[in-house]
This record gives structure tokens, sequence and C-alpha cells, in this order.
């Protein structure tokens, strides 16, 4: 009836899922976190070498950076058997970081999602 868009049945909605993850790092030698993600560009056979030159500056500019090369999500979920990763993005930057700062409790999402869980329950 005039409807242009088919309808999304449950099994088709809830094939995706989206995982958040938030790391952090403490950098212990910026040098061989440089060293590697420059081992890692030159082995890219595919980079193109404008990407290639840029990508170097990059890495050696800024250590979040060269970890941004480093860490890829993919090499995260290849191995999980039954999935397919449809899309991915990162990125990383320099933080000040106070673990015994309440502003940097990784538990405190889990917190008010349990007391939500409760009151409805």
């Amino acid at each position: 009836m005039g409807r242009t868009l088919p309808l999304m049945s449950t099994p088709e909605t809830s094939r995706f899922v989206r995982l958040r993850v938030e790391l952090v790092l403490e950098i212990d030698d910026a040098d061989a976190v440089t060293k590697a993600a420059l081992r890692r560009i030159g082995e890219d056979a595919a980079m193109p070498a404008d990407e290639r030159s840029h990508a170097e500056s990059a890495v050696t500019e800024d250590t979040a950076e060269a970890l941004a090369y480093l860490v890829d999500p993919f090499d995260l979920v290849s191995e999980v058997p039954g999935i397919e990763l449809a899309q991915a993005s990162w990125s990383s930057e320099p933080i000040d970081y106070d673990p015994d700062s309440p502003d940097w409790d990784l538990d405190e999402d889990d917190a008010d999602e349990d007391d939500e869980e409760d009151v409805r329950g």
C-alpha cells in the first residue's frame, strides 16, 4: 500500500552488533611503537608511494598516530567464528590520564545500566 521500502524482519535487524571498546594504553617506549609502525607501513606492498610517505611522516611525528597504524580492529575479530567485520573505525589520541580520578571509572556505565535494570526488574 504505497510502501517504498520493505519492512525488515527481526532476524535482519539483529544481525549487526556494534561493539565498543575503549582502551587506555601507557606508552613505555615511544621509539619502539614508532619503529613497529614504520615496519608495518614498509611491509604494506599495496600502499601507494605518496600515501606511504604521508603515513611515515605521521607516525614519526605522533606516537598516537603510530599506535593507530598498529592496532587493527580486523585483527581483534578475525578469528571469531560466525562473524564478518562489516565496518570499522578507530582513532587514537594522547590524553591526560589519572587512574585515581573518578572520571576514569570504567565500570561507571555498567553500574548505571545495572541500576536501570533493577528499577525495571
